[in-house]
């Protein structure tokens, strides 16, 4: 059995962390699975599974295993990537992970990415921006769309492609009648749903109200994008949402979106891949696609037409 081979059944242990559910991932039996990482301790001479009556970690040494693990097999798939590009044109399976506040702009930059490279099926996963770390370092994402300028991810390049701004979204007896903007401070007033902590999102506004000199407690907390627009239309509840959820939801006569302010925040939401040297080839061809002028345009336009109807009073 080959080394490649080993260290696919090893990745697939560290993902399912269960020998059976591992096994059956690889399509093979769980013996064939148990005894080729048996084999790869043998010839590496360290052990690298805790062993119990079921599986309980890797070692030290097979933490270290893993890691090299993960990159001999990125850049064997990366290989071979670039070896079907030059008979057949780039094909493959490109996994995305996206901030739950920038899904609604990703299909912008897929859309044309599918233009150029008809033959690449793509899988997008709403994640966290410390999610998206851990799988950017350990190859289980090709690219992710996210923050690149608030707690920004390490080892990584980035392509921006659109500032992030922030409304109230409240019913409109919630807001001074005729208000174009609202201060974080009046905001913290309100009774308010804010996306969880674990979100980044969620540490932006915290950040926000301190510097407004406020400290929330918001009356609910959701990890869903969504979830804020529903909270806001069935009430009590005003929210602090991304300007994207907006270009998304038909705009309610109940409801409005004010520009947050005092302080005027914005920060970058842009494509970030593993910083690697060759670059993985869906990898560059997706941020060749997202460097490109016309598609910034098109996300800035299309967001700007999407926000015009919530700005109107």
């Amino acid at each position: 059995m080959s080394m490649f081979r080993r260290f696919v059944y090893l990745l697939a242990l560290a993902r399912e962390g269960h020998f059976g559910r591992a096994a059956e991932t690889c399509h093979v039996s769980q013996p064939t699975l148990s005894n080729a990482i048996r084999q790869l301790e043998e010839e590496l001479r360290v052990p690298i599974v805790e062993r119990g009556q079921k599986f309980a970690g890797f070692t030290p040494e097979g933490l270290k295993v893993l890691e090299y693990a993960r990159r001999i097999i990125a850049e064997r798939d990366g290989l071979h990537q670039e070896l079907a590009a030059l008979s057949q044109g780039l094909s493959g399976h490109l996994r995305i992970g996206a901030i739950p506040t920038a899904l609604p702009a990703v299909p912008h930059v897929l859309a044309r990415f599918a233009e150029r490279y008809p033959q690449i099926r793509s899988s997008i996963a709403s994640l966290s921006s410390r999610e998206i770390q851990r799988d950017l370092d350990t190859f289980e994402l090709d690219a992710a769309v996210t923050y690149l300028d608030n707690e920004p991810l390490a080892n990584v390049r980035t392509v921006p492609l659109y500032s992030e701004r922030y409304f109230l979204l409240a019913r409109r007896e919630q807001v001074p009648e005729g208000a174009a903007s609202i201060p974080w401070a009046a905001a913290a007033e309100l009774p308010l749903c804010l996306l969880t902590p674990d979100m980044q999102n969620r540490r932006i506004a915290n950040a926000a109200f301190r510097m407004a000199d406020r400290s929330v407690t918001p009356l609910m907390e959701t990890n869903s994008v969504a979830t804020l627009y529903m909270v806001v239309r069935s009430g009590p509840c005003a929210a602090v949402v991304p300007g994207q959820l907006l270009t998304v939801v038909t705009p309610h006569p109940d409801l409005v979106a004010l520009p947050l302010i005092e302080p005027d925040l914005t920060y970058a939401v842009g494509l970030a891949y593993a910083d690697r040297e060759p670059p993985a080839p869906l990898a560059a061809a997706l941020a060749a696609v997202a460097a490109e002028d016309s598609l910034g345009a098109r996300i800035r336009a299309t967001t700007a037409e999407a926000l015009a109807p919530w700005l109107r009073r």
